[in-house]
């Protein structure tokens, strides 16, 4: 663990040349320390949430002209003193001035080491604190909002509330524990197993969020696949708006795969396309073809592009057998439904496929027919993208698990309940408070209120330096 007594120093800004740097010192001495090579009002007699124009010296040499932003502790970030120093973005003078505040009694702050002190000092829980590093890192509206919304302590609150119930009944018991000889029972049976069930129900609609708010959090693994010559680099180009792929009439023309971001009503899908997918005719299309089965089976999204005007019932029956896995969803799409012209040809093509899938006139039924060369219908198709993936309504309001850790202290945390659930009318009291309390304990573990030292370090390691 790091000495809070220390003050620390790091660039908070990101690394290069810029307009301005910003320097970040947090802990006891921050205000001293930063007043020791400050020409300008006195810092140490400043009020909190203030700004002042000065000079940072180094001895009788002027090493630039600076603002210095004053947070006097508890106000703060960390609850700590901290001064933040925006000086001219130059390597030179941000690496002077950090040295110059370090030779003078600070050291260079750890990676997340802000951060930590804001959670040791109770600024924030661990959960809480997690979110900075997913809000940091966030790249569309929907991550940014679950991160926020984290951050404010939506998500530790409903745990707080659940752990909160759980403390009573285990306090309960704990009484029964004392009066074992009297065989007393202060905690009710009936009410616990309610409460159980109740915190149960929860957990587990807790952990069911976790597929969608990984693929918010994550963006969404989508591989386009099909025969060679459906239209698949067509497709990605007509979703991307843009020349990306490589587009032939020859067959096998993908030999690799490319992959490119598409966001959709704020969600990231991570587009994948791959090689035509049939008998190999040489060893680097056999290469293309491995590598497409493979990102295939690490999907969660699979779009599945064939032509529309030449594939045969049973091809496409075949293709679909072939394809499905658990866990993947598959959207149909028939391309090249600009050569379906004329309502006979597409009556033909409706009754041609009416085994492999039904066909009411809504793309919602299985299959999307679409002209990836004229981009007839993209627009819908990503309407079926999104839905296809982004199964629930996003209102902003409800809690969605990102974390893997914090699924898996949930996960930990049922199946504790579990047991107190299949034991409570058989086994003693003593039994009955073991589950409970690792129960509570595993839901501490999520923000914070149970930790160990490596857990910590596991969690800020991952952090940026300077936050």
């Amino acid at each position: 663990m790091t000495n809070n007594e220390d003050t620390i120093v790091a660039l908070a800004t990101p690394n290069g040349i810029g307009a301005i740097g910003v320097i970040r010192l947090s802990g006891p001495d921050a205000i001293t320390i930063a007043q020791k090579v400050w020409k300008g009002k006195d810092l140490t007699k400043q009020a909190s949430h203030t700004l002042h124009f000065g000079r940072i010296m180094d001895g009788d040499m002027e090493l630039d002209e600076v603002v210095a932003s004053l947070f006097v502790a508890p106000r703060s970030y960390t609850r700590e003193n901290v001064v933040e120093v925006s000086c001219h973005g130059s390597n030179y003078i941000i690496e002077s001035i950090i040295k110059l505040f370090i030779r003078n009694g600070a050291r260079a702050a750890k990676a997340g080491e802000f951060t930590l002190r804001a959670f040791l000092n109770g600024q924030l829980d661990l959960s809480q604190a997690e979110a900075v590093a997913d809000l940091i890192a966030s790249n569309s509206k929907a991550s940014q909002q679950i991160a926020l919304q984290q951050l404010r302590g939506g998500f530790s609150s409903q745990l707080k509330q659940l752990r909160d119930q759980l403390v009573t009944f285990a306090s309960l018991i704990e009484l029964e524990l004392d009066f074992a000889e009297e065989d007393v029972e202060f905690a009710n049976r009936d009410q616990l197993k309610k409460l159980i069930h109740e915190i149960t129900k929860v957990i587990g609609s807790l952990i069911q969020s976790f597929e969608l708010g990984n693929a918010i959090k994550n963006g969404v693994n989508t591989v386009i696949a099909g025969r060679p010559n459906a239209g698949k680099s067509t497709l990605l180009n007509a979703l991307l708006n843009e020349e990306r792929a490589i587009v032939s009439h020859i067959p096998g023309t993908t030999r690799d795969t490319i992959e490119e971001v598409l966001n959709i009503k704020g969600i990231n899908f991570r587009l994948i396309d791959t090689a035509g997918i049939r008998e190999a005719t040489d060893a680097i299309e056999q290469i293309g073809v491995q590598r497409t089965m493979e990102k295939i089976s690490q999907s969660a999204l699979l779009i599945y592009v064939f032509d529309a005007d030449q594939i045969t019932a049973e091809e496409l029956t075949a293709d679909i057998e072939s394809l499905q896995k658990p866990g993947i969803t598959m959207l149909l799409v028939a391309n090249k439904a600009d050569l379906l012209d004329g309502d006979e040809k597409l009556k033909k093509f409706k009754e041609k496929h009416r085994n492999s899938y039904d066909f009411q006139g809504s793309p919602t039924d299985g299959l999307v027919l679409i002209s990836a060369k004229e981009k007839q219908q993209i627009d819908e198709l990503k309407q079926q993208i999104y839905a296809a993936a982004i199964k629930e309504n996003l209102s902003g309001h409800e809690t969605l698990v990102t974390n893997i850790r914090h699924l898996e202290a949930l996960q930990k945390t049922e199946e504790a309940l579990i047991r107190v659930l299949a034991g409570i009318d058989t086994v003693t009291s003593d039994f009955l408070s073991m589950d409970i309390k690792q129960a509570l304990h595993y839901l501490g573990e999520i923000t914070g209120a149970v930790t160990t030292d490596d857990l910590l370090e596991n969690i800020f390691s991952k952090f940026c330096i300077g936050k």
